[in-house]
């Protein structure tokens, strides 16, 4: 910021002190040709014609500098078939007449006709009363004066720029580091965060650093929820594995004549478990992202062609906006729906419904089967895991418990009712609308 800063400060004084020197170079310039000018317009006025036809002064110069040798100030009068009238000034010199121009105004110029001498001339063609003659008017002055006052006014600028450029630069820096002190600040809180001292940025700090804290704190929290999710869902994981193992130990300690037929049942209680965690653990990955968008419709018509074709006997139809869209993963919608729809297919009587309704905050997809429905006292425990009310038909016991914690990760929920329409039992999935 502080490199940039003096970048553009540099560039912008160096573009204005260029405009401004031309300005005020310039200006100075004017000042001194119109003091010339002034001669010359005098020298003009007194000029007149003699017998012999040459121009000549009526009255001697004001300006004594016109009677000293190499003075500085010289005017010279010249004309066709006459010998130049010149200044005493001048001496032994004369000036350069140049035919460069044929009209009467007032011209100037540089000249280093003098090898010695720079020199700024104003010259004007006249005709005097009473001759025909074009007469040249040249008034000439060093410009050593006037160089010195241009260097005296560059010196000045460049000081003054100079000073104020490094007062810039210097308020830049200052501003650069005061400014972004806060951000010390914060990076030290979060230093102490990090080595234990601190769990929150608890400081307070300027209005344009507030959010970024704010945002910091949020994220710890974030971190401490999703840590505290993986701990217990590790300890989940853990007791649900320790008993099946508990038992297989047991029945190979024991030397057990169903060893095999208690490993291979035990083996797949924990396989069931892994494949639920696995599920919770993905679907919490995938939610981190904060990008996920699935649409509905497509979703529903896969998991009933998947159904329809596992349940011949089983009609599964769909109703409701087609234009859905959910903030959940492709992936976790599918196993979400395909849970319960295929838990309908499976314990309903053969007719399945679902219903796509899009709410201002949320998508709700009701799914109603003409079964035998659930008692209302054990709709919630239907949800633990390993939970089965008909055990006469396959299953596992995890498809409603893994629907509930999916649901539940991406902020959404899931809720058993009965259908009125069927009479079997109505679930009601509500998902956060994706946007």
């Amino acid at each position: 910021m502080i490199g940039v800063a003096t970048l553009w400060i540099l560039l912008l004084l160096g573009v204005g002190g260029i405009a401004l020197d031309r300005v005020l170079s310039t200006a100075i310039t004017r000042n001194f040709d119109a003091q010339l000018d002034y001669v010359l317009t005098a020298l003009i006025a007194s000029s007149e014609i003699g017998p012999d036809g040459e121009a000549y002064l009526n009255r001697p110069p004001a300006d004594q500098r016109f009677l000293e040798p190499y003075s500085g100030l010289y005017f010279q009068i010249s004309g066709d078939g006459f010998e130049p009238f010149r200044s005493r000034s001048l001496w032994d010199r004369a000036l350069d007449v140049n035919g460069a121009h044929s009209d009467f105004a007032v011209h100037s110029y540089d000249s280093r006709e003098f090898s010695s001498e720079a020199l700024r001339v104003l010259e004007r063609d006249v005709r005097l009363p009473g001759s025909e003659v074009r007469w040249r008017f040249q008034v000439a002055q060093g410009r050593e004066g006037l160089d010195e006052q241009i260097n005296v006014l560059r010196r000045t600028m460049v000081r003054s720029f100079g000073v104020l450029g490094i007062g810039l630069i210097a308020m830049a820096a200052l501003q650069a580091f005061y400014g972004l002190w806060p951000l010390r600040r914060v990076r030290r809180a979060i230093a102490q965060i990090r080595s234990g001292e601190k769990s929150r940025i608890d400081e307070r700090f300027p209005q344009e650093i507030e959010p970024l804290t704010e945002e910091l704190n949020d994220l710890l929290v974030h971190n401490e929820v999703q840590a505290e999710e993986a701990r217990r869902h590790a300890g989940n994981l853990a007791h649900a594995l320790k008993t099946p193992l508990t038992v297989i130990t047991n029945a190979a300690t024991a030397h057990s004549p169903d060893l095999g037929h208690t490993v291979i049942r035990e083996a797949a209680a924990m396989r069931r478990q892994v494949d639920h965690h696995l599920a919770r653990a993905r679907a919490i990955g995938r939610r981190s992202s904060a990008q996920a968008r699935a649409e509905v419709w497509p979703s529903l018509e896969s998991v009933e062609r998947a159904v329809t074709r596992l349940y011949e006997n089983v009609t599964v139809d769909l109703a409701g906006d087609k234009d859905a869209t959910v903030r959940v993963e492709r992936q976790d919608l599918d196993e979400m729906l395909g849970n319960l729809i295929e838990n309908a297919a499976k314990y309903g009587g053969g007719r399945v419904f679902v219903t796509v309704k899009a709410m201002p905050e949320c998508v709700e997809i009701e799914i109603e089967d003409d079964g035998r429905g659930v008692p209302e006292a054990e709709r919630q425990s239907i949800f633990d895991r390993g939970a089965r009310l008909d055990t006469e038909k396959p299953g596992t016991g995890l498809g409603l418990a893994i629907v509930r914690d999916v649901a539940e990760i991406y902020g959404g929920s899931v809720r058993l009712e009965e259908s009125e329409d069927l009479g079997g039992l109505l679930a009601r999935l509500k998902l956060p609308i994706g946007r």
